[in-house]
């Protein structure tokens, strides 16, 4: 049981320290642009754009999925189950 809450607090924790360097990542792209004679840096705004978006989205989506397997989500949020038409 105490692996299986490590397994899972590791799947959580990897994709924020993800997400926190695409936030560092983006919020460097806008101060750097700010200083005298520099360009804005594109790249390094949509790496962390990317870096912020898909570890996002990945939490999400294993919360849901866990909270699907426990039926505590609202309807609309349930997969549809298929009818059983013979």
């Amino acid at each position: 049981m105490v692996g299986q809450k490590l397994v899972a607090l590791l799947i959580m924790v990897i994709p924020a320290a993800i997400a926190m360097y695409g936030i560092k990542l983006i919020r460097d792209a806008f101060f750097y642009s700010i200083g005298p004679d520099t360009s804005f840096l594109w790249g390094k705004l949509i790496l962390g754009v990317l870096c912020f978006a898909i570890p996002i989205t990945f939490v999400g989506g294993f919360i849901l999925h866990h909270e699907r397997k426990k039926n505590r989500v609202q309807p609309r949020f349930m997969i549809p189950e298929p009818d059983d038409e013979d």
